[in-house]
């Protein structure tokens, strides 16, 4: 994906507002993911927060983030291939390597991941 005209001139915090919405993501969403509140992240967008380091941490591990591209608007928005499909393969191609002791630890921690998820949706 190729990163927004003007991203170079941008702030963060509008560099930060254009990934989420190049994911698709409502503000909730997006804070959720990197463990802030609805109201931090949308200051944040309105450029009345600060991002700290940790934030960027946590969007570039989150989103596969550039983190050069999301401090000062050098190079691509993405260091790699963050569809769904590229994380599929990867998640597939690294599964098949381990033993079948921790395949099925992997396989329990998921059902109960999608279990938790399921049950903070209700919330």
């Amino acid at each position: 994906m190729k990163r927004p005209v003007f991203a170079k001139n941008a702030t963060i915090n509008q560099r930060v507002k254009m990934l989420r919405k190049c994911l698709n993501l409502t503000q909730k969403e997006f804070a959720q993911k990197i463990c802030v509140s609805t109201s931090f992240q949308t200051l944040i967008e309105l450029e009345q927060k600060k991002i700290l380091d940790r934030h960027i941490k946590l969007i570039v591990s989150a989103f596969g983030a550039n983190e050069a591209w999301l401090r000062g608007g050098e190079g691509e928005m993405y260091e790699k291939d963050i569809t769904p499909d590229y994380k599929i393969t990867e998640t597939v191609e690294i599964f098949r390597q381990l033993n079948p002791f921790f395949q099925d630890f992997i396989l329990e921690q998921m059902h109960k991941l999608l279990k938790y998820e399921e049950t903070a949706k209700k919330r």
